[in-house]
């Protein structure tokens, strides 16, 4: 997987306890164009803190463009931000 860490919109659900689940996101392409992509799969989440920032690391799998392709996001906590970090 390529680091692309580029900032995304993302629909999620949230447990009782305040754990996120993300369900789709969308991202700017190069030719200036909005892309909608429906996580179909979480393969695995784990905690983290970088630089003392608490974050949680999902790895997704999704059909993009006819083909599967896995790829990790990343829910900073502190700032309740969503970034597409590898793809």
């Amino acid at each position: 997987m390529k680091i692309v860490a580029k900032p995304i919109e993302m629909i999620a659900w949230f447990t009782r306890d305040g754990v996120p689940n993300p369900i789709r996101f969308r991202i700017m392409e190069e030719q200036k164009a909005l892309k909608v992509i429906n996580v179909d799969k979480i393969v695995f989440r784990e905690k983290e803190k970088i630089a003392g920032c608490p974050a949680i690391i999902f790895n997704c799998q999704s059909n993009i463009n006819g083909a599967e392709k896995l790829y990790q996001l990343k829910y900073q906590m502190d700032t309740c931000k969503w970034i597409l970090f590898k793809i």
